[in-house]
């Protein structure tokens, strides 16, 4: 798996900020659609729909490719195991950090007034 620069984690992070963005990359994984087919089911413009697939396009988090005359949007899981790796480790500390509290208050407890 690719490290990524803060500013690669940053840009992934904001691209998926926006629920529709965030329903476009679910919708593409797997077989993929095409940006009309997406289109069709939001109420935005055809125009507006282009722009989130760009963005998720420029992050990674989808690539196109031409069919005929379509072009057909795959979400890429790359992206997403990097992102799914850092809330992993975050979650890791935290968990750790909240076990050694735990440990602390334990230890403090008198003798007799654990269950």
């Amino acid at each position: 798996m690719k490290a990524l620069l803060d500013d690669e984690v940053d840009a992934l992070f904001q691209a998926l900020a926006d629920r529709t963005r965030r329903d476009i990359v679910r919708r593409v994984a797997g077989e993929g659609l095409s940006v009309s087919d997406l289109a069709a089911d939001y109420d935005m413009s055809f125009a507006a729909v282009q722009k989130h697939v760009a963005v998720l396009e420029r992050v990674g988090l989808v690539t196109k490719r031409r069919v005929g005359r379509r072009q057909i949007a795959h979400a890429e899981v790359g992206p997403l195991r990097t992102i799914t790796s850092l809330l992993t480790e975050l979650e890791d500390h935290w968990v750790e950090r909240v076990q050694r509290i735990d440990d602390l208050l334990a230890e403090d407890e008198p003798a007799g007034s654990r269950d």
